[in-house]
């Protein structure tokens, strides 16, 4: 047997493997795909009256100026027929090249054979100038209602996103090469991805962005040493081991959102908010919520109120024997802190020193990027999603905050989970993203209403536990970050909710990047800056333009706010008292998954 001979021999058992895997693969991906539920029809698009509005406009701008429509299609045609043009002539001299590209930088496209290649390149240039054109068509409605507009904006983004080339085996020449050199290794390993994602996800299709086996919470994520002091039906409060001989007078609880896990405060020792405060002398309580599931139907943003927050302000105040204390809302916990302190200032009862409010809205009347989720057929669809489950589970807000960036968070990492055959990093910030909760059904339809669409906290007619409550009664000591990209909490939003707060004493700090890296964003990695004002807080864009930028993290100038309202330093606190015994090690069980007996 010749050499030949025996490659030949080798690439055929490789060829026979592969076609037995996928055999295997195949029956895995038929049992997976059976388990899927249906999902209602309402959380997958808008509904078609949309799409007639936006047809009706676009026959509306034909009838008003017909020329502004024939120019927008005389220019795609020019750009289109020009380019076609131009690749012929160069394949008529013989000249295997694409001609001159004159398409903006996508980072999609990146692989040189995009630019060097005549027929991918062909491809690439023909998408990206429809594309432009399609963007340029919706852009330019003006008979159109301004909700309505960003929606049908935000759904043909959605459009041409999906069929960009890069999500396609036969216009992806990155994926092509990848199975040619793997003998189409890859392209197994891609479907045995997709499998392991359908059978995590009970048939739905959400892309694993990160290695699910190389984190675990309490070994290598939240390690922080604490102890577990309080509990009930909805939270563990946690109180961490002092790191320091004294610590300031006034403990500090932090409130993180409930729609995700608090432990993107605590994911390695180098970038632990969580350490970073405990080692600057705080005695630092962090709330753990518990995933909710059938059983808390019932719950709703009272109930995170009233035992959730103001219970565990309580359970600080009794640990330590101080009267107040300081608190921090991040995100969605930072709505519902304003309307604890709202709440109490109508009690006229001030247990709070200060509070910092992170990423936070408290007027809605901007929604954003969120828009187009926000309209009644989707929050319809929700409310009956969740009136059937008695909760919302998290892979549609796993979904949606997805979809608000699908090249980064769906598109990209399907082509290189499925068609190239990667495996995901170990990425811990992506693990954390991926470890998401669900929500009560009563507490995910009053956000959704009272807050998002109704805007009732801004508007004064927040009605919650007997009060009504309004943005205006949230008058202690405050400081807010806000994050300069986030795409979940817009800064100016934030800011606008902020500036109506009836507080005289408020600091407002801009720090760079978005909802995640702009708060955890230690001194040490020295990668995002802030900025700061003396200016009143009346015009977020007047504001930000005497604002001044600072280097580094906001890390040190908050926690220089907090100390001069955290009292002399006393001796440091261990976890538990007599009255509070320690229950279990941090992070606990909640975060883990665990329910309450």
């Amino acid at each position: 047997m010749t050499t030949e001979d025996a490659e030949t021999g080798k690439d055929l058992d490789r060829l026979n493997a592969n076609l037995s895997k996928i055999e295997e693969l195949s029956q895995r991906l038929v049992a997976a795909l059976s388990q899927r539920e249906p999902v209602r029809p309402s959380l997958e698009a808008p509904e078609g009256d949309l799409f007639m509005r936006a047809a009706t406009a676009y026959m509306a701008e034909m009838m008003h100026n017909p020329s502004k429509i024939l120019e927008h299609q005389v220019t795609y045609w020019g750009k289109a027929l020009q380019h076609y043009a131009d690749t012929q002539e160069a394949l008529r001299e013989g000249r295997l090249a694409p001609p001159e590209d004159s398409t903006p930088d996508d980072k999609r496209f990146s692989n040189p054979l995009w630019q060097t290649h005549p027929y991918f390149n062909y491809i690439k240039q023909q998408y990206l100038l429809s594309a432009e054109a399609m963007e340029r068509a919706v852009a330019d409605l003006e008979h159109l209602d301004p909700k309505d507009k960003k929606r049908i904006e935000y759904f043909s983004r959605q459009i041409i996103d999906m069929f960009a080339p890069t999500n396609f085996l036969g216009t992806n020449p990155e994926a092509l090469s990848r199975a040619v050199e793997t003998d189409g290794e890859s392209l197994v390993r891609g479907l045995e991805n997709l499998v392991e994602d359908l059978e995590h996800h009970e048939g739905q299709v959400l892309v694993s962005l990160a290695d699910k086996d190389a984190f675990h919470v309490g070994e290598n994520l939240a390690t922080t040493p604490g102890a577990v002091v309080y509990r009930n039906r909805l939270f563990e409060l946690i109180q961490y081991t002092p790191t320091t001989e004294q610590v300031f007078r006034t403990p500090l609880v932090i409130f993180p959102p409930w729609i995700n896990k608090f432990y993107i405060l605590d994911l390695k020792e180098k970038n632990s908010l969580i350490k970073w405060i405990v080692d600057q002398g705080y005695t630092l309580f962090v709330v753990s919520w518990v995933n909710p599931d059938a059983s808390y139907s019932d719950v709703g943003l009272d109930t995170y109120v009233e035992e959730g927050f103001l219970e565990a302000i309580e359970q600080v105040k009794a640990i330590t024997g101080e009267a107040k204390i300081n608190a921090i809302g991040y995100c969605i916990a930072g709505t519902t802190l304003a309307l604890t302190l709202a709440l109490l200032e109508k009690r006229k009862q001030k247990p709070l020193r200060s509070a910092t409010f992170f990423t936070t809205l408290t007027d809605f009347a901007d929604q954003g990027e969120f828009t187009p989720f926000l309209n009644d057929d989707f929050i319809d669809g929700i409310e009956r999603e969740v009136n059937d489950k008695g909760y919302l589970p998290s892979f549609f807000m796993t979904r949606t905050f997805s979809y608000l960036r699908s090249n980064d968070l769906v598109y990209g990492p399907a082509v290189r989970r499925y068609m190239m055959g990667e495996r995901p990093a170990a990425f811990d910030l992506l693990y954390w993203n991926g470890d998401s909760t669900n929500l009560p059904r009563r507490m995910a339809v009053e956000y959704l209403r009272w807050l998002c669409q109704e805007n009732r906290f801004a508007e004064g007619s927040f009605e919650m536990l007997g009060e009504t409550l309004s943005i205006k009664q949230v008058r202690l000591p405050l400081c807010a970050v806000a994050a300069e990209t986030d795409h979940i909490a817009a800064w100016k939003s934030s800011f606008d909710g902020i500036k109506q707060m009836g507080s005289r004493d408020r600091t407002f700090i801009l720090s760079e990047s978005g909802h995640i890296a702009g708060i955890v964003n230690p001194p040490s990695k020295k990668k995002y800056g802030h900025y700061t004002s003396d200016a009143k807080l009346e015009d977020a864009e007047a504001w930000q333009a005497s604002a001044t930028y600072h280097e580094g993290s906001w890390w040190p100038r908050w926690e220089e706010w907090l100390r001069r309202r955290s009292g002399a330093r006393v001796a440091a606190r261990e976890p538990g008292t007599e009255r509070h015994p320690v229950l279990c090690p941090a992070p606990g069980t909640y975060v883990r998954g665990s329910a309450p007996d």
